[in-house]
């Protein structure tokens, strides 16, 4: 039975406590045992918190047997990426330059997990400091891919993702800046939820691009994600019962078609059909002024990185993998006129987009337009690394780019996702879609 749980939904898990047929520190003990003697363990979890974790599972225990459980995960054990700070355990974000850094209080968002009784089971790795959609770290570790043990696994929450994927928590919880929780929910055959920013707070999350930065949960299901969401910001989940697709509007964003490699983009067209078979009305066109908003992507995020990293970076610049320094290092060109005239344009293009596309339910694209690329590969070839990384990162990063809620889900094909990306605040919307758009998917 224990094997069987480390498969299950959160939600299905949460269930099982709920009914008294799973003791949450029976299953804690399962999680905790799988992902200490996993073979790729190490290269997965950072740091597991066995300690932490029996305590909370026991005490979720109590609270089972009383009939005071305090949420529907209370009990369900899960992993956090490497940046959230946890009180007395080292947060070192992927980075020697973080090393052994040891918080002195919970980030805000574990705070509130806490509460709802979600068990800590570890910390995971993730790309140095956030700053790649690869999952590639040769500082700490490369997690590995589900599907393709020579793959890189999706940055930057890759180990959030691995551990789902590899049965060793029943969901992760990452960082989105620019794609870093729907490319290894994609490339992982997982579900991933990019938050609004402000949605959630980042009070205690190492920061990458704090006007770009959210939190969202890497899970199985979309109920799952929707649970995680009200944990982790303390509220009520969104009501999937009854969802449809019938009368739903998704606009296809072509600027982002032409150049899609061939497995991701057949898989998006199947999953396309799947949508509108379901009730879906798909219509296609490009806006281009997102197009616009893409070309200023390096001078947002590099300029905002560098000047929150800068100090750190130049302490010990020898300390970092070469390709995530000078990609930190490349916002030095720019101005603070430049930054400031950068945002001041991207706010008019949200409001102009947001309009056009007021009448539509989400826009709809392939998570990624391409597929895992080759670690070995990465770490060899320049040129290979800085294409396949900002090609990786393109599609996700309009989602960021409009500030909007966006959903990956598995389309059948091993690591090509489909992605939804909603209106800002509107995860409990796009959630609904979510879960009807899984179940015409499956």
């Amino acid at each position: 039975m224990a094997d069987n749980w480390l498969w299950m939904s959160a939600g299905d898990l949460g269930r099982g406590i709920g009914a008294g047929t799973i003791d949450p520190v029976d299953l804690t003990e399962a999680y905790l045992d799988a992902a200490e003697t996993h073979p790729e363990s190490a290269r997965i979890y950072a740091r597991i918190t066995r300690p932490r974790a029996v305590a909370e599972a026991k005490a979720a225990a109590v609270r089972a047997k009383g009939g005071c459980r305090v949420g529907p995960l209370d009990g369900v054990p899960i992993s956090w990426k490497d940046l959230f700070d946890t009180a007395g355990i080292e947060t070192e974000a992927g980075s020697a330059l973080l090393k052994d850094r040891q918080p002195k209080s919970d980030a805000e968002v574990l705070v509130s997990a806490t509460f709802q009784g979600l068990v800590c089971l570890g910390k995971t790795h993730m790309s140095e400091l956030a700053f790649s959609g690869l999952g590639l770290n040769p500082i700490t570790a490369t997690p590995p891919n589900v599907n393709s043990p020579d793959a890189v696994p999706g940055g930057s929450s890759s180990g959030a993702a691995a551990s789902v994927a590899h049965g060793l928590a029943a969901a992760g919880i990452g960082s989105d800046t620019g794609g870093s929780v729907r490319v290894p929910s994609a490339w992982n055959d997982l579900v991933g939820l990019k938050t609004t920013h402000g949605r959630l707070s980042l009070k205690g999350v190492v920061p990458l691009a704090a006007r770009f930065d959210t939190v969202g949960p890497l899970c199985r299901t979309v109920e799952d994600a929707a649970l995680l969401l009200a944990a982790l910001e303390g509220g009520k989940p969104a009501d999937l019962g009854g969802a449809t697709l019938a009368g739903t509007r998704f606009l296809v964003l072509e600027n982002v078609l032409t150049d899609t490699r061939e497995t991701p983009a057949a898989a998006f067209e199947t999953a396309l059909s799947k949508l509108a078979a379901a009730g879906a009305r798909i219509d296609r066109r490009a806006i281009p002024e997102l197009d616009e908003a893409q070309s200023m992507s390096a001078l947002l995020y590099t300029a905002e990185a560098w000047g929150t990293w800068r100090e750190r970076i130049e302490s010990d610049p020898d300390a970092m993998f070469a390709r995530i320094r000078d990609r930190f290092q490349s916002g030095a060109a720019f101005t603070a006129s430049d930054y400031i005239a950068a945002w001041q344009r991207l706010d008019a293009i949200r409001a102009s987009v947001r309009a056009q596309i007021a009448g539509y339910d989400a826009l709809v694209l392939p998570t990624t337009p391409n597929m895992p690329p080759e670690a070995e590969r990465l770490l060899q070839d320049d040129d290979y690394y800085v294409t396949e990384n900002l090609m990786t990162l393109r599609n996700t990063r309009y989602g960021n780019l409009l500030d909007g809620a966006a959903l990956t889900l598995p389309t059948g094909t091993p690591s090509a996702g489909i992605m939804f990306i909603g209106k800002p605040m509107g995860e409990e919307r796009l959630l609904r879609i979510g879960a009807a758009a899984e179940h015409a998917l499956t």
